[in-house]
Formats: structure tokens, C-alpha cells, sequence
């Protein structure tokens, strides 16, 4: 089955343009010009992944993708910009875009990063196909993207809920910080590991009973981390 791809791009000749190379590489491919449409459709269908300019009408690329994550989508969003600022796309990333292109582009390179997403994605799905997991105090609702601890909620950022799920997916395994960068934040240009290290650490902050001990999420000398369940 052909897979789904929402596009969200208000240029007819972008639209046009990316619209056609996508179905010739097989995909079903739906699209729409402006954010609030964007954000109802992908409510309303369920697609395979979504590609999302950020300078749209009505809500911005932003907006939607954060609203999205907040509804609990998980599926694939690659954000395309015509601004290269850092800033962007660590905005982007914070609020849950997977991965991030900047205008203009070769359609090779959309092609190549659409490819790398689904193969992802569809990774996830294959290993862990439950919609929810337990371990110690903490319940994790992969369709709600909702933690709980102790009967509390527990407030994650996109990325930390990402970042605990390929966790989970991927237990008493050992996984380098650059396995991380490359699976959990969708590119490998990150200026350091020190990200994960980062993210990492707030993440044991809210889900481990001694942040300083983790019994959950432990770090392997020279090699990485490794979550236990």
C-alpha cells in the first residue's frame, strides 16, 4: 500500500513540483496551502508522514507541529524553511518536528530524508506495537503521549517523550549518543553529544526516583546508555 504524505506548502509551484516527484516515487500524496487546514486533516486522516513549510497562512509550520505533538501524533513531520537560522531549526526540533530541510533544495535530498523517516518510522512501529508501556512507578501512553508517575502526570517536551520512547523501544540495549542524535533528533549535525547528555539528565529528573542513582535509564562508561526496565 502506497504510503501517505500530507503537504503543507502555500507556493503553487513548490506544491506542483514536490507533489509530482513524490507520486512518482509511489506516494499518495495530499495537499494543503495553509496551517489551520493542515492541522484539521491531519486530525482527521491518518497519513504517514507530513511535510510542513513553516511560513504558511493562518497557524505557522510551528504552531502546527506543536499542536500536533500536544494532541499526541506521532507520526513523521520534516519542517522545509527558507530561513537557514540555527534558530529555526531549534525551534523546530524542541517542539517536535523529526527533521528539518532548508529551502531551496534538491528533490534527491527530500527524497532521501522522506525515505529515512518512514524507514524509521515503520522501525518504531515493528518494535514496539503496544500502545503502552510500564516500568517501576512510571506508565507511558505512546498513542496519548502521556507519562504518569505514581499516579502523577508527568510533563515531558517532545523531545524527552521521543527520547524515552526510543528508550523503551530499544531496552537493555546499549546506545551510543550518536545512535541517539541520528534516530531520536532525525540528523546527525547536532554541535555536540552534550545534547543528549542534557536531555538525558532532565529526563532522569522526572522519571527516576534518585536522579543521581538511575535504576532506569544508566549510563554505560564510554559507550553510551542503556534503559532498563
Amino acid at each position: 500500500m502506497a504510503k501517505r504524505i500530507l503537504l503543507v506548502e502555500d507556493e503553487p509551484g513548490l506544491q506542483l513540483t514536490l507533489s509530482d516527484r513524490l507520486r512518482s516515487e509511489g506516494y499518495e500524496v495530499e495537499i494543503t496551502g495553509d496551517g489551520d487546514t493542515a492541522y484539521e486533516r491531519a486530525k482527521e486522516e491518518s497519513f504517514d508522514l507530513i511535510i510542513l513549510d513553516v511560513m504558511l497562512p493562518g497557524k505557522n509550520g510551528f504552531d502546527v507541529c506543536r499542536d500536533l505533538r500536544r494532541d499526541g501524533m506521532t507520526r513523521p513531520i520534516l519542517m522545509l524553511t527558507a530561513r537557514d537560522q540555527v534558530a529555526d531549526k531549534v525551534v523546530g526540533l524542541k517542539l517536535g518536528a523529526d527533521d528539518y530541510l532548508t529551502k531551496p533544495f534538491e528533490n534527491l535530498e527530500l527524497l532521501a530524508r522522506v525515505e529515512a523517516l518512514l524507514r524509521r518510522s515503520a522501525t518504531s512501529a515493528t518494535t514496539h506495537s503496544a500502545d503502552s508501556y510500564e516500568f517501576g512507578d512510571v506508565s507511558v501512553d505512546f498513542r496519548k503521549a502521556e507519562v504518569v508517575r505514581d499516579g502523577t502526570p508527568v510533563e515531558l517536551s517532545a523531545r524527552e517523550f521521543q527520547l524515552l520512547r526510543y528508550f523503551i523501544e530499544n531496552r537493555d540495549s546499549v546506545l551510543s549518543r550518536d545512535e541517539l542524535l541520528n534516530n531520536v533528533w532525525g540528523y546527525d549535525a547536532m554541535p555536540s553529544t552534550r545534547t543528549v547528555d542534557v536531555h538525558v539528565a532532565w529526563l532522569r529528573r522526572k522519571i527516576e526516583a534518585n536522579p543521581k542513582h538511575p535504576e532506569h535509564i544508566r549510563t554505560v562508561h564510554g559507550m553510551g546508555y542503556k534503559f532498563v526496565g
